[in-house]
């Protein structure tokens, strides 16, 4: 997409044929232009585990993300801030997106208390009393600079019942409407968070709250949080199937927390934009690697003498340059060498995956490719 005059978070869509609810397309930022579909890199603390700055450029990716929860704990925002944000204390000059540390703080079941105006939780690095608000959570993320901030929410486990579900959803609405009061900076885009988890019902109020809000400041971006999170494959499909389309077509939308392969194509072809996950740098370093034909796994011994890449059809620096033989040797050695090699690809494959995707809706061929590349994870041998 050429550059054109067009305001931040804008989401313009690609001059193609449309390809039912699935799109291409794009939006500025103030360090570059996301071009969507894509995947996004988790970078927890400041960081894609396992790899450099340079070998994530190589990757490709459109976005990172960096962890609201870990960074304003260690090292800490403000000194983030004093040392000129987060772009350039991690020596990425490319968009951050990142989140509320709402679901780090809510996984910390036993070391934590909820009440209307925020969450005390036990630090995970020293056991400290720690407190997050709304508020605290953009003030972080104004602090840290990052491009695309989220509102902090209140993320429900997957099987919740309906009445605490309610409870849990009216409280995110009320902590949205208090993130919106905080200032960031001018480059800076809010999205909001929709909960409901899978009854469609609450999801569609849910986005109705947001929407209201919306109508008199809109926001940058719509996520779909609370899914992938313990309920039912079938049953996220589901609320993904009817409610994508229902979220704005003129901002991005965000699934959040979802990151494989088959997940990527189903997002893709109810109308996502964006994914998150950690799964493919997880994976890496514990030798799964994810393939254009299914996941290898380094550890099985038929790999120990095999002259071949991981998978003969990616052209990242770790398929062009080293064997499964070499790769299956690090891992057995222990050597981070490996874990570094297994993240490029892993994140080449994943970030290649959308790339290709959004390639094939320029096209008007992405029906056929998300066939194709179904049925050679189910018939063909990685």
């Amino acid at each position: 997409m050429s550059k054109v005059t067009t305001p931040y978070f804008s989401f313009t869509p690609a001059p193609a044929p449309p390809s039912g609810a699935a799109r291409a397309g794009g939006f500025y930022t103030s360090h570059g232009e996301v071009l969507t579909p894509a995947f996004m890199p988790v970078g927890t603390q400041g960081t894609v585990k396992g790899i450099t700055p340079v070998q994530l450029r190589e990757v490709g990716p459109q976005v990172i993300l960096g962890n609201t929860y870990h960074l304003g704990l260690r090292p800490g925002d403000s000194l983030v801030a004093r040392l000129g944000g987060l772009h350039r204390f991690m020596g990425w000059d490319g968009p951050i997106l990142t989140d509320s540390g709402g679901f780090q703080v809510f996984s910390l079941a036993s070391l934590r208390k909820m009440t209307e105006d925020g969450v005390t939780f036990q630090s995970h690095v020293d056991g400290s009393p720690q407190f997050l608000s709304p508020e605290r959570s953009l003030e972080i993320q104004r602090n840290l600079g990052s491009d695309i901030c989220m509102a902090l929410d209140e993320c429900p486990p997957g099987r919740m019942e309906r009445a605490k579900l309610e409870a849990s959803m009216a409280r995110t609405t009320r902590w949205l409407a208090r993130s919106r009061a905080v200032p960031l900076q001018p480059h800076q885009g809010l999205f909001a968070i929709n909960q409901g988890g899978t009854h469609l019902d609450l999801r569609r109020r849910h986005l109705a709250e947001a929407m209201d809000m919306d109508a008199k400041t809109p926001f940058q971006g719509f996520a779909v949080g609370g899914l992938s999170v313990g309920e039912p494959k079938d049953e996220m499909n589901g609320v993904l199937a009817e409610f994508v389309k229902e979220l704005p077509a003129d901002r991005p939308r965000y699934l959040m927390g979802v990151g494989t392969p088959e997940d990527l194509l189903f997002g893709i072809e109810q109308g996502v934009d964006l994914f998150d996950c950690v799964l493919p740098s997880r994976e890496a370093r514990h030798g799964r690697i994810l393939t254009s034909r299914g996941k290898l796994n380094l550890k099985n011994a038929r790999h120990r003498e095999t002259d071949l890449p991981l998978d003969p059809d990616c052209g990242c620096y770790t398929c062009r340059t080293f064997s499964r033989a070499y790769l299956h040797h690090l891992f057995r050695c222990g050597e981070l060498l490996g874990f570094t090699l297994n993240t490029i690809h892993n994140l080449s494959y994943t970030v290649g995956l959308t790339r290709d995707a959004r390639q094939a809706l320029l096209e008007n061929r992405f029906p056929e490719f998300a066939q194709t590349a179904r049925a050679r994870w189910q018939t063909e041998e990685p």
